[in-house]
């Protein structure tokens, strides 16, 4: 590989993946052990086995990287775990509960001992302010600056980490939050200090509170381990930019992804998504199911028309984040789910995982409870002196003796067992696919399923066949995909502004200056990050006049120089209406709540080689498997000898140094010259 090189760098909760493509498009994928406690050694020590399989240092790798991309769930774990920063909040008088009475709703709201979520600030640490700006921006009470010094003493008293400043219509005018801000700064120099003004500008005030003070609480460890990183970085002789991936699928700048913390909850899954999207573009097809199995979890994704769908309000360790955000669905369903005995005695796998310490019990880091990996390696699906190309191998008797733990107390024999925690994960993979999909009005049939990650060859197969789907398509970097594709994103920048006590739509000079305004401050933003013109997306919160809540509306198909807007404007929103809920109320009053615009950034393209053309590839081996509930002789064909086109008939097993796809009786595979292997389900 020559240089320059373009690094991406994906933190799971087993593996650190990290993929590098140079400058005629040959990539690498290299390994390391996750570092739970401080996610930065296991980025260091991936691209340790980078540049040894590059045969050069770290230092002479780094010195020609141009840019590097990093996915990180330090602020997921964080939220997860329950382990945030302590923190404070100072807000208007009278209003300190609304992160506790959370909108008056339950995520369950039939389960009569669903016990109260506990808020992430105490209530003795949200703090009144006295200060009142009405929904118009003006100001009916001044800030009081006693109140002020009195809620900073407390805040320094208590030693708090982060201070989240959160005022009633902050979004309509932000000068008592600014002034609030400014002062907490001044007197407790080091703390992290966010305002719901510049977090998100827009109404409800529970989202707005509740995704401010998850920033305020997750912002001080993404900003400390942030600045880790640079820091190991720059000693290991890296002196490029290092962008971090948003869960809007957009880069950042490292200043703006400590700024904005909680905008990096659902960072390394959004690189999964990007990936998509770039191969919905190579040619893989429009309409995709992006099936993405890791070691704790299984990511899902709905790709309609090359184009991901956005959305806001996700929940996140139980706390609502209203920044915008890509819509996948997480289920507790990896290759370290661990298999145990549930309530009546049922064999039942996850939500809890392994982890990556101390892992499956085939990796020899001391578990003992059996996990879908174990599973797979008594299965014959795996094999143990392959494992990351050799590069460590499986304990296939510890699989065994942990499987056989879990048998004996279900009355089973090993093989039934193992076959079981593999078809349960299968079924909570295909479950999860239907809330992306079946749930929302759309049906999976006719969609391809994009199967990547370190596990997902091993089920895509069975998972497809659950559904109804009849393609399956496992790219030959399968398990670095979501580095990979935080490699194909570009630098995005959003801001927004709510507009509210006008009936229906503005006139046109206002919706106009609305935006332009917006557009200036995001142009504004990404001159700072780049160099050039970024391209302008435009999108809109709007609902009829008696709906409660709003349906988001992407305008880029609006002819926007032309006159008409308004008009313009209401048709976007009742088509969307329409393709979302199957009707429009053409008669009906339209109202604007929220407008935003995103600032786009292009970044250089990744150069994309086909593979090259060679004679058919014959099994490289035969490996003992249980299939159909009988254990057979698999051929079994190496991922990167075979050729273009050459049809490989299952049942059978592919594999490449990271990746194993296990086909099943009846299913066809080819490889596609452009990266991928293509399954027909049968």
């Amino acid at each position: 590989m020559m240089g320059p090189y373009r690094i991406g760098v994906d933190v799971g909760g087993t593996f650190t993946d990290v993929v590098c493509v140079g400058a005629d498009g040959a990539t690498l994928l290299a390994k390391a052990a996750t570092t739970p406690d401080d996610q930065s050694r296991g980025v260091l020590d991936g691209l340790g086995v980078l540049a040894s399989m590059l045969h050069i240092t770290v230092a002479e790798m780094l010195e020609v990287t141009e840019r590097l991309v990093h996915g990180t769930t330090v602020a997921t774990n964080a939220l997860l775990e329950r382990r945030t920063a302590r923190i404070g909040m100072i807000t208007t008088e009278g209003h300190r509960d609304i992160i506790e009475m959370r909108e008056g709703l339950k995520p369950e709201r039939y389960d009569l001992r669903l016990p109260v979520p506990a808020p992430l600030v105490p209530r003795r640490l949200r703090l009144p302010l006295r200060e009142r700006i009405r929904p118009d921006g003006t100001v009916e009470t001044a800030l009081d600056q006693a109140s002020l010094d009195a809620a900073i003493e407390t805040l320094k008293a208590e030693g708090v980490a982060g201070v989240a400043v959160c005022l009633l219509h902050a979004w309509r005018d932000p000068a008592h939050e600014q002034a609030a801000g400014a002062a907490v700064s001044a007197a407790m120099p080091g703390v992290y200090v966010t305002l719901s003004s510049d977090v998100l500008p827009q109404i409800k005030e529970f989202e707005r509170f509740s995704t401010t003070v998850v920033n305020a609480a997750v912002g001080p460890i993404v900003a400390g381990y942030l600045a880790r990183l640079e820091t190991r970085l720059t000693e290991a002789g890296f002196h490029g930019p290092l962008f971090v991936i948003l869960s809007h699928g957009g880069v950042a700048p490292v200043a703006e992804a400590a700024r904005l913390a909680a905008g990096t909850a659902l960072s390394g899954p959004a690189g999964g998504v990007a990936a998509g999207l770039a191969l919905a573009r190579a040619g893989l097809g429009d309409n995709l199911v992006t099936f993405d199995v890791g070691g704790t979890s299984t990511d899902v994704a709905l790709i309609e028309g090359a184009e991901a769908a956005l959305g806001r309000g996700r929940v996140v360790g139980g706390e609502r984040i209203a920044l915008e955000s890509l819509d996948i669905v997480t289920l507790g369903a990896g290759g370290g789910s661990i298999a145990h005995v549930g309530a009546g005695g049922m064999m039942r796998v996850g939500p809890r995982s392994a982890g990556a310490v101390p892992g499956p019990a085939c990796y020899g880091g001391g578990g003992q409870e059996p996990a879908v990996t174990d599973a797979n390696l008594v299965l014959g699906y795996l094999d143990p002196d392959r494992f990351l190309g050799g590069a460590r191998s499986l304990d296939r008797a510890a699989a065994e003796a942990a499987v056989d733990r879990l048998a004996g107390r279900l009355g089973l024999d090993r093989m039934a067992c193992a076959a079981g925690i593999h078809a349960l994960a299968n079924v909570a993979m295909a479950d999860g696919i239907r809330v992306a999909t079946v749930r929302r009005g759309v049906d999976p049939r006719g969609f391809t399923l994009l199967s990547f990650g370190g596990a997902a060859g091993l089920h895509a197969s069975a998972v497809a066949r659950d559904l109804g789907m009849g393609r399956v398509a496992v790219p030959l970097l399968a398990a670095g995909l979501s580095a990979w594709g935080m490699l194909q994103t570009d630098l995005r920048y959003e801001v927004s502004r709510s507009l509210v006590g006008a009936a229906g739509l503005p006139d046109e000079p206002s919706i106009r200056a609305l935006f332009a305004a917006l557009e200036a401050a995001a142009r504004a933003r990404m001159a700072q990050w780049m160099a050039g013109d970024p391209a302008i997306r435009r999108s809109a919160d709007m609902r009829y006049g008696e709906q409660v809540f709003e349906v988001g509306v992407p305008l880029d198909a609006v002819d926007w120089p032309a006159a008409g807007l308004p008009a313009a404007l209401a048709e976007a929103f009742h088509a969307r209406h329409e393709a979302l809920f199957t009707y429009a109320l053409r008669s009906e009053e339209v109202v604007l709540v929220t407008a935003r615009v995103a600032a786009v950034g292009r970044l250089p393209p990744l150069p994309a080689p086909l593979l090259p053309d060679g004679p058919p590839a014959a099994p490289v081996t035969t490996r003992r498997a249980f299939v159909e509930g009988a254990m057979v002789d698999l051929p079994v064909f190496a991922f990167t000898a075979l050729a273009p086109g050459q049809p490989v008939p299952g049942p059978a097993i592919v594999e490449s140094d990271t990746t194993t796809v296990l086909l099943l009786p009846g299913d066809v595979a080819r490889l596609d010259a452009r990266g991928w292997l293509e399954v027909m389900v049968n």
